[in-house]
């Protein structure tokens, strides 16, 4: 009953990180929304369907909230971006089936060990317009050999952790980067942003939730319970 809410799950947590920082306009709630595309190895190539190419996350001072649908699944990842605390919720209706799983910093250090680790942010000069947005060009490199480019924006400033910590040495708001997590490379692409109500978030587990560890979880969708 289970099956596929491991890729879901991973899916989720790939956009559920970012920082923001530095910017005019200071946007401390609101809607960000993501077109997102994979460079997947062939060993990742089973999961590209499972994978959003569209992504948005609401966001409220540091806490976020982003929400994936994963066939009968629904997944519910809310983070405090600063704190790196987090609670994932699956909802599977058809099985009457709630879980929560509760995630910690030292959770979020393990999941991103082997991630490449990113330097060298470098502005170029070169300037282009993005959605509405004025932006720079950066490269930067990571600890694996790999080489990257970013456009940051100096019109707006979100919620520092917004999108994790990959990109605090810049001068800016990116609104188009490269990233890892868990090994898979994604590019994003700012397509919306909205100013307007969202939240307010929590990580307490709603009523009627079934709290587990994810490595339970995981034992079920192995399982195929």
């Amino acid at each position: 009953m289970l099956k596929s809410i491991k890729t879901g799950v991973l899916a989720a947590v790939l956009v559920s990180t970012a920082i923001f920082a530095h910017a005019q306009k200071k946007i401390s709630e609101g809607s960000v929304t993501f077109g997102v595309s994979y460079s997947l190895t062939p060993e990742q190539e089973p999961m590209a369907s499972m994978l959003p190419t569209e992504t948005k996350v609401k966001f409220n001072g540091n806490m976020s909230r982003f929400e994936l649908q994963q066939g009968p699944a629904t997944i519910t990842v809310i983070s405090d971006n600063v704190s790196f605390n987090s609670l994932v919720l699956i909802d599977v209706p058809v099985a009457q089936m709630q879980i929560a799983v509760k995630g910690t910093k030292e959770d979020y250090e393990k999941e991103k060990a082997n991630d490449p680790k990113f330097s060298d942010f470098k502005a170029t000069g070169e300037k282009q317009k993005i959605l509405t947005y004025n932006a720079e060009k950066y490269t930067y490199k990571d600890d694996k050999g790999g080489t990257y480019e970013l456009w940051a924006t100096n019109d707006i400033e979100l919620p520092a952790g917004l999108m994790g910590q990959e990109f605090k040495e810049v001068k800016g708001t990116p609104i188009k980067f490269t990233k890892f997590n868990r090994g898979v490379k994604s590019t994003s692409t700012i397509k919306a942003l909205n100013e307007e109500a969202a939240g307010p978030f929590t990580l307490d587990v709603p009523k009627g939730y079934d709290l587990k560890t994810m490595e339970e979880v995981m034992q079920m969708q192995g399982g195929g319970q």
